[in-house]
Order: structure tokens, then sequence, then C-alpha cells
């Protein structure tokens, strides 16, 4: 593994990679909430005797110098906007983007306003919501009505303080969000997960505060994002949980309106954390874009889901 920093307007962002650091980054993979990059270096690092693969610690989380006030946020687009730059500067002619829950939708905030910089995308349990939620949370008036997420509140009540990462881990297996995770899935999140202080002690590196004004930030558009990919030739994997789901029931009728050649697929037997569950699963689809990248295949056959080409989908939806 090898560490990274990339100087972005207002402060570093942190990232690991594996392979040849030399050529720009072929795929970038973005945490879940709360989480790390690190957390998903088992999945990356058989993947970089191939490609240059990447992962990074996204704004207020891991070892990123950003600033991260929880009052002024409102919308994962800020989690947009600095992946773009990063992109700007370590793969300017575009990568494979993949993501884990808040890192799916971000990676499909980026596709869908910087197309050029994206080559496919991996879409893993993403938080896609229906319409009329975003349309509330982006109404000023209607926000205001808007009982704050369970998860936002819960995030507040997590413990901050640990003796040593070590013992993080000890406290959170096979308890809550960690239950299902395989090794060595939190032993590699509490590396950068929970950091050492100036004075000694160590804490969660993804403040509590953070954490919980990033679970309530929904003033986004996600749907919009994918319409506006509808007519480019960006290959997309959307692997979505077979319960506890973030991704809308009806994931595959909604996004296949819009994307038709879209692979959308439960993933028998997972929960939220497919990554940590079924992590060859999500190496495989980050290894078949990347193919797809190279072999400049427009289409990808992922278990059986390609529906049309877009082409023919323009034309049945018009």
């Amino acid at each position: 593994m090898r560490r990274f920093r990339v100087e972005l307007k207002d402060g570093e962002a942190s990232g690991i990679a594996f392979g040849d650091p030399v050529r720009p980054i072929d795929v970038l993979f973005l945490h879940a909430t709360g989480f790390n990059a690190v957390t998903y270096q088992s999945i990356l690092e058989p993947l970089g005797g191939q490609m240059h693969a990447a992962a990074i610690d996204l704004r207020g989380h891991g070892r990123s110098r950003l600033p991260a006030n929880p009052r002024r946020m409102k919308s994962w687009a800020k989690f947009r906007d600095d992946v773009i730059q990063l992109l700007e500067k370590t793969a300017p002619d575009g990568a494979v983007l993949g993501g884990h829950s808040m890192g799916g939708t971000v990676a499909l905030l980026v596709a869908g306003k910087r197309p050029d910089l994206v080559k496919g995308l991996v879409l893993v349990d993403p938080v896609l919501m229906r319409r009329s939620v975003y349309r509330a949370y982006n109404f000023p008036i209607l926000n205001m009505f808007i009982q704050k997420h369970a998860l936002a509140k819960q995030a507040l009540r997590r413990r901050r303080d640990f003796g040593s990462p070590s013992e993080a881990a000890e406290a959170l297996r096979g308890r809550g969000a960690f239950k299902t995770w395989r090794s060595p899935f939190l032993d590699d999140y509490v590396v950068d997960g929970v950091l050492r202080q100036d004075d000694g002690t160590f804490q969660l590196a993804c403040a509590p505060e953070w954490e919980s004004a990033v679970f309530a930030a929904h003033r986004y558009r996600p749907w919009a994002a994918l319409r506006r990919l509808r007519k480019k030739r960006i290959p997309i994997i959307l692997l979505q949980a077979d319960k506890e789901s973030t991704t809308v029931p009806d994931a595959d009728g909604r996004v296949h309106a819009i994307r038709p050649d879209a692979a959308v697929t439960r993933v028998p037997g997972t929960t939220h954390f497919i990554p940590m569950e079924r992590p060859y699963v999500v190496r495989d689809a980050l290894k078949m874009l990347y193919e797809a990248m190279i072999e400049g295949h427009q289409l990808i056959d992922y278990v059986g889901a390609v529906r049309r080409t877009i082409d023919d989908s323009i034309g049945i939806m018009g």
C-alpha cells in the first residue's frame, strides 16, 4: 500500500494506492459515511498488478486535511467537487469511479457534472432515495419539517475516544453495523478510523458531529445526475443489497427507465455492507469496467444484466 496526498483548493486530500505510481489513476474508490480509504484496501490491493487503483479519504474522514464544519454541511455536492478536483490532477483523461453507500452516490454526482472524468461507474448500494425525498430536502421551507435522519441521531451518540485502534476494533467487532463484516475489514477500518491525537489519546477520525451532519445533508439530486448520463456512453454497474439496502426497492425499474443498458444486480445474501461481505463481487466489477475502459467497450455484460444499446433505448424511451 502506498499513501499519497493531493492539494485541493482548501486543504489536502489523502489516499492510498496500488500499482504503478507513474501512470494516472485508473480506478478510484470512494468510501461510505464514517469510513475511510484503508477500509477497502483488501479489495483494491489485488488490482494493483493490473492497474493503478486508489481510494481517498473524503472531507472530514480518515487522514484528509480539509475543513469539515458540521454547521455548514448541507449537501454531498461538496464531496463531489473535491473528487472532481482530485481527478483533474490524478486522472485528467478519466478513470473508473466506484463507491460504497455515500461514496457511490458521490461517484454518480461526479459523473453527472463531469462525465469527461468518468470512464465507468461501480455503484455499491448507493444512497438513492425516492425523488420526492430529494425534492423536500432541496426546498428550504419543506426541509424545515423533515425529521432528522435516524442515522444522524445515532451518529451523535457514537463513542469518540479509545485507548488504541486495537481497543476500538475489539469494542466494535461483531456489533451493530460491523456484525456481518469479514476479516480484515474492521481491522483495516480502525487503522485510519481511530487516530492518535496530539495529547496521546485516540479518537474517531470522523467526528460524530460531522458524521451526523453528513447523514442529514441531502440537498443534491442524484436522479438528475443519472439523467444527464442518458446519452453518455459510460458503463454503469449498480450492486444492490439483498436486504437493508439504501437504494430504493424498485431501483431496477427506475434506473433502467433512464439507462436501460445499466447492469443493476441484487447481490444475494447481502446487507448494505456488500464490500465487507462479498468483496470479490465489488473487485470483479471494478476490474470489468477497467478492462472495458482499456478495450474501448461502451457496454458490458455483467451477470446478464445488460438490456439494450443506448441508441435503441433512446428510441424506446422517447
